[in-house]
């Protein structure tokens, strides 16, 4: 049946005949996308992590404005943009250069510097800015650090450290008189799942041997000598920590104190060159370790 000529009694009705209208078009949501996801389609040289860190880090505006929460949403028509800063927090930072050939540098690392950067992006200047790290000291710990030219020299360095057969020796500050004035510390550790970021002593954890001996105690603190055998992450901290006697400055695993850094210092660092070279490279620890246990009652054994 053909039916023609018929008029309705709504006009809305024979648009939506005619195809000018679809039904229940205006009640479709409009599709909205969290801001991290957007931002991958668009600068897609960034992985995730790292454009959630521009986001919270305020880089970012969306239609202009400023938004720091990488799941905020919005839809696909909004305009984003980027804004990485170009010049680099401490880029003044000067290294003390202490030995150098064609293939390593041997620097005396700034307590706050940063041996390397934690995924694509880092907004300040790090070690690894003046070439390949083969080893990490803390932020906050100073000292000897050395620096490969190459990858391949990177390598040759990485695996005398996996191996053990690095010396390693280290002057630290701690918060009273050790027992002993000498000793072995064999005392495994393992990640704590409770604080991530962080260490603790662990029957279950990975071998942590450490040796110290006290060098210079007024009671109040000792400045101790530390040789550490295996080279876990946060060893001596977490070390002295077990044995109550937390590093001075440690504000992760010690306590409260007046302390403007870590007294934590890599003084010695015993290493093969690739030229075949056996070297001792030293740097002498900062005066404020051993004026701090300075007085007149101090002991001395060092």
């Amino acid at each position: 049946m053909i039916i023609t000529g018929k008029k309705f009694s709504k006009p809305e009705m024979s648009r939506v005949i005619n195809g000018d209208v679809v039904l229940g078009a205006e009640d479709e949501p409009i599709e909205k996308v969290r801001l991290d996801v957007l931002m991958g389609e668009i600068y897609k040289s960034y992985n995730r992590s790292t454009l959630q860190k521009f986001i919270k880090s305020g880089f970012v505006t969306v239609d202009g404005k400023l938004v720091t929460k990488p799941n905020s949403r919005f839809e696909r028509t909004v305009k984003l943009d980027l804004k990485v800063p170009k010049v680099m927090k401490n880029s003044d930072v000067k290294l003390e250069i202490i030995y150098e050939d064609d293939d390593v540098v041997v620097v005396n690392k700034p307590s706050g510097l940063l041996s390397e950067g934690k995924g694509e992006y880092c907004p300040e200047k790090t070690l690894a800015d003046y070439g390949f790290v083969a080893h990490r000291l803390d932020r906050d710990t100073s000292g000897v650090m050395v620096i490969a030219k190459s990858e391949e020299a990177q390598k040759y360095l990485k695996k005398q450290f996996q191996k053990r057969s690095v010396h390693k020796t280290y002057y630290a500050v701690v918060h009273g008189r050790p027992k002993y004035d000498q000793a072995k510390i064999e005392l495994p550790l393992i990640r704590d799942l409770k604080r991530p970021t962080t260490f603790r002593v662990d029957a279950n954890g990975k071998e942590s041997v450490t040796f110290y001996r006290v060098l210079k105690t007024n009671d109040d603190y000792s400045l101790l000598e530390l040789k550490p055998i295996t080279g876990r992450t946060h060893q001596l901290r977490v070390h002295m920590k077990y044995l109550g006697h937390p590093i001075v400055g440690d504000v992760v695993y010690g306590e409260k104190d007046d302390a403007d850094r870590l007294m934590l210092h890599a003084g010695e660092l015993e290493i093969n060159l690739l030229s075949g070279e056996r070297k001792t490279f030293r740097v002498p620890r900062p005066k404020e370790f051993d004026a701090m246990v300075r007085s007149n009652g101090a002991r001395q054994d060092g």
